[in-house]
Order: C-alpha cells, then structure tokens, then sequence
C-alpha cells in the first residue's frame, strides 16, 4: 500500500487566500500553576520534565502574543485558534479540586494573552467536568473573558462516559452560550496517560491507531448516545486527529445502521443516520493529512478546517501555504475557502481581514 499524496499544482501559490489556523497552540511557563496556586495546592502543582518541554519549539510567539501576531505575518495567517501545550496532560487529574483550580489559571493567563489582539487570536478555555455545575459557570466566566468555546477531555475518566446524562447541563449550557466544545488528542484516561513512558511498538501503536481509536470511540458514542437530538444545535470539534480516517469510518456506521435497523436489532434510534449528524454537529482540524486532502474533493467541505499546528515542532510554519498549495491545490477556490479559513471564521465569529 502507497501513501496518498497530492501534486503541487505548478504556478500555484496561494498567496491571495485568507488562512486561519483552526488549531494552533501557545506554550504555557511551566512555573506557571505551582506560581499561581494557592499555598495549600503548591504541593500538588503540575510540575514539568525537560523533555516534556523539549517536544514544543522555542517561538517566541507561543508565549509572547505580539511575538506571534509577527510570526503569524511570516506564515501568511490572519488568525488562529489557540490551545494549551503543557495544560493538556491536566485532563488526566483525578482531583476535581485541583483539575478547576489549574484550568482557572491557564484560562485566565490565556485571556490576557488573546487581549492583545482579540480579532486575530481566538482561545479555548479548559473545562473540568467532574463536577457540571462548577464547569458551565467557568465556561460562562470565560466567555464573559472574551473565551470562545470550551476544551474537555477527549478520553473521560472511566466513571463518567459521554453515554451517561451526566454532560447535559454543560451541553445545554454550551448550546445556549454558541460555545462550540472541542475534544483535542492527549486529553483525558487514555493513552496520553503514559506519554512520556512508550516505548517499542506502543510509540507508533498509541501514536496513530490507538489515537484514532479513542476519536472514533467518542465520536460513536456522542452521535448513538443521543446528544444531538436532545441538544440540536451543540457543535463539537475533533482536534488534532487529522480527517482522511473519518469518511470510512461515518459510512460504516451508517451501514451498520441501517443494516441493524432493517434486521430489527438496532440498539438505537435515531432521527437521522450518523452521517448526517457528523455533518450538522461535528468539525474536525487537520494540519499535515495529505489523504484527507485527497478526499476533501466530495467530504467535509462544510466542516473540516485546515491548521498549521503553530509553534509545534510538526508545525507548517513558515511554509503552510506551499503545504495547502500541495495538499488542497486540486480543489475548487469555493470549497478551498471554506477549509482553509470561512468555516472556522463562521464558527467562532472571527472579524479578520488578510495580513499577508
């Protein structure tokens, strides 16, 4: 099997097009919780090895807000949607008290962050949801902070599955607020839990198809569990699980489907078929997918958006326009649009022009 790749398209350059980046990231101070806890949490602050730190980049725009607006000129983007770097393992805590006191930190150092330019930089606030409540009142506090939509754990911790009712007061909440709710890779009781201590053929096994496995299973269990017929217009986003997976995998579900419900022994029923409900209720980001690329030509061309993963290591930056020129030059002007910018503008209710 050969790996699907796309012609650059000569003469094409794309250095006419708005680009937002769906997904981008800044780097939090690792001094930043055990700084700014109380004195009885100090003890327990996240505390960061070199090499955890190491895998991000040395930008000075991850930290730097008017670092990045530069950087963003030097990549040709107009705006982007930030999420946290170090604050991702922190969906792994298993204290409630201390998961809502760290995610209050980074959400306030991220709002001051996007402040500088709240047109260009777009941040996702980190939501604990152990305890609902607590989480729609810090996602509401966020959004009165200049936040746009919240970030759960993408993997739950086992007592609290995304099939039970326990989501619906945030989901509801989140509905109500427009706050799309988005579900990142490295997040939660998964394999992100050993991260730093793979090795062997579980480097590549939890890598790609135990990562992908965990975005499926959750993407499954949202649409079958029923959340969008109780909650229509709740909108999630898939991050960082890249997109060429995803047709394959919606129709399956869609035959299976139907196939259960012509036999009679359907565990579900719904209004309309898992397809249909990825495509009212879902967006995914990709940033280097030269297969999903190929397959955007019929697929997600309403809710896939392209990303340059900025200022990781497996960033685009500075070359993202030769890679959308490359993976995404064979589809229409009309359809590019909406992947490589309009559809997260729309999303997130962004008010950018072109920089480049």
């Amino acid at each position: 099997m050969t790996t699907a790749t796309t012609e650059k398209i000569p003469g094409l350059t794309l250095s006419k097009e708005l680009l937002i980046s769906s997904d981008s990231h800044v780097i939090e101070d690792p001094d930043l919780w055990f700084n700014r806890l109380p004195a009885g949490m100090k003890d327990q602050a996240p505390r960061y090895a070199k090499k955890q730190i190491d895998g991000f980049s040395d930008k000075k725009g991850g930290s730097d807000p008017n670092a990045r607006l530069n950087e963003m000129v030097q990549d040709g983007v107009s705006g982007e949607v930030l999420y946290p770097s170090l604050a991702l393992t922190q969906f792994g805590i298993e204290s409630a008290e201390l998961q809502e006191a760290c995610f209050r930190i980074y959400n306030d150092w991220l709002a001051d962050y996007c402040a500088v330019d709240t047109d260009r930089l777009v941040g996702i606030a980190l939501l604990s949801t152990f305890n609902i409540q607590n989480a729609i009142k810090e996602l509401e506090r966020c959004r009165q902070r200049g936040l746009r939509g919240g970030l759960i754990w993408q993997v739950p911790h086992p007592d609290l599955p995304f099939t039970s009712g326990h989501y619906d007061p945030l989901w509801a909440a989140a509905e109500a607020l427009k706050m799309p709710i988005s579900l990142h890779i490295l997040t939660g009781f998964g394999y992100s839990k050993n991260l730093f201590t793979m090795s062997g053929l579980d480097m590549y096994r939890n890598s790609v198809n135990v990562k992908l496995l965990e975005a499926a299973n959750t993407m499954l269990e949202l649409i079958m569990s029923g959340v969008f017929e109780r909650f229509p217009a709740l909108k999630f986003v898939i991050v960082e699980n890249e997109i060429g997976w995803m047709p394959f995998v919606i129709e399956q579900w869609d035959r299976y489907y139907k196939r259960f419900q012509k036999s009679g022994t359907n565990p579900v029923t719904l209004s309309k078929l898992p397809s249909e409900f990825f495509d009212s209720n879902f967006y995914a980001t990709f940033f280097n997918d030269p297969a999903g690329g190929h397959l955007l030509a019929k697929f997600g061309e309403n809710n896939c958006m392209w990303s340059n993963d900025y200022p990781h290591g497996n960033s685009t930056w500075p070359h993202s326009r030769e890679v959308i020129a490359r993976d995404l030059g064979h589809l229409s002007p009309e359809r590019r649009a909406k992947i490589v910018a309009t559809t997260a503008q729309k999303l997130y209710d962004m008010r950018v022009t072109q920089i480049a």
